[in-house]
């Protein structure tokens, strides 16, 4: 993986080179996660003049969605330790490339606050400071067969955590209830954690995007919402799944989930290379607009996934660029119909050319309407 990790790097200061900058620094932890293989906790990574230097303030703390021992620094990189408390690794490392005799510093000012930033400037006045931007995250885009097993795998984990709910009792239980036992599932069969906080929606709070589980009991008759993600070796991933508890769904529970659905299998056949991000949300958009459905729909179709559950592409009306093969995305329409409910449905997948087959569907539990 070091070779890896080095390319990595060789890529970005091939892009800030271009742009006038001998030397970078990074500090967005995922950034410094796909450039090293870890990211303690406040580490700050140099790509010097001279040498490449990972920088973290003593002592070293696992990033806190990280087991212990999950994620190691490469091997080839040179790790320094702040022996001061309280020390800042970003400042120190800014004063390193001042001594390597860097008269430029790219840096990521996204994610650098205001006060950082002008301690930067403060230790080292004679750095040209300039904005590195989304370099990082947009080499990130697409991803090697490496990283795509990790999500691999954290969706046969997720897939098999919420096969196992949808296999015991659920009437009379809580949203909070139900989405505590799918993360304990989740890193009973190998996660490192969730991916992100598991939303359980039941009846009136059914489909709605990003719910927070509440004390409500599920109930005869309710659809039931489900979104949740594994997080493994780094790489997170989402399912969202919606069914009806009960014998038999109503009529309207039945128009609606065939509805969704249609629009969420327009977004997977749209996930071809050279698609245009918005081409694929317009593809299942224009399903739930023809329907009616126009007013409170999310923004976005879907997006990236990766060491972030939420990174580019974004499949949104007004997004610019084109998909290229091997990009994660997941794509997640729904319709939420207050004080009634509604429907969501979440697959995470890789685009493929179709000569390899078309996307590649990382979650596989059913999408038929089920009733529980």
């Amino acid at each position: 993986m070091s070779e890896v990790y080095a390319t990595r790097r060789a890529r970005l200061r091939d892009r800030c080179n271009a742009s006038g900058s001998a030397s970078a620094l990074v500090t967005r932890p995922a950034n410094v996660r796909y450039l090293t293989g870890a990211a303690p906790h406040g580490a700050a990574l140099l790509l010097g003049a001279t040498e490449d230097l990972l920088m973290y303030a003593a002592p070293a703390e696992p990033p806190p969605d990280t087991p212990s021992g999950t994620a190691r620094p490469d091997d080839a990189l040179r790790i320094h330790t702040l022996s001061a408390p309280g020390g800042d690794p970003a400042v120190a490392a800014a004063e390193c490339a001042a001594a390597q005799g860097a008269d430029s510093l790219a840096v990521e000012e996204h994610h650098l606050t205001v006060s950082r930033h002008r301690a930067i400037g403060s230790v080292a006045p004679h750095l040209r400071l300039a904005d590195v931007a989304g370099a990082v995250e947009q080499l990130r885009v697409v991803k090697d067969e490496e990283e795509i097993s990790c999500l691999r795998v954290g969706a046969e984990i997720t897939d098999q955590a919420l096969g196992e709910l949808l296999e015991s009792i659920l009437v009379g239980r809580t949203e909070r209830h139900l989405a505590l036992e799918l993360e304990r599932r989740l890193v009973d069969h190998g996660a490192d954690g969730p991916a992100f906080r598991t939303s359980v929606g039941t009846g009136p709070h059914s489909g709605r995007r990003r719910h927070r589980p509440t004390d409500r009991r599920v109930e005869e008759g309710d659809f039931l919402s489900v979104r949740l993600g594994a997080t493994y070796h780094g790489y997170r991933c989402e399912i969202g799944r919606t069914f009806v508890i009960g014998t038999s769904p109503a009529d309207w529970q039945i128009a609606l989930y065939d509805l969704v659905f249609a629009s969420q299998r327009a977004g997977r056949e749209a996930l071809v290379p050279g698609a245009a991000y918005r081409d694929v949300d317009r593809a299942a958009r224009q399903v739930l607009d023809s329907a009616g459905y126009t007013e409170g729909l999310p923004g976005t179709t879907g997006h990236g996934v990766g060491l972030e559950i939420d990174e580019e592409p974004q499949l949104a009306p007004a997004a610019m660029g084109k998909l290229d093969a091997c990009v994660p995305v997941t794509v997640e329409p729904g319709v939420h119909l207050p004080g009634r409910g509604g429907v969501r449905i979440d697959d995470t997948l890789v685009v493929r050319p179709e000569a390899d087959g078309g996307p590649e569907l990382l979650t596989i539990t059913t999408k038929e309407l089920l009733a529980l």
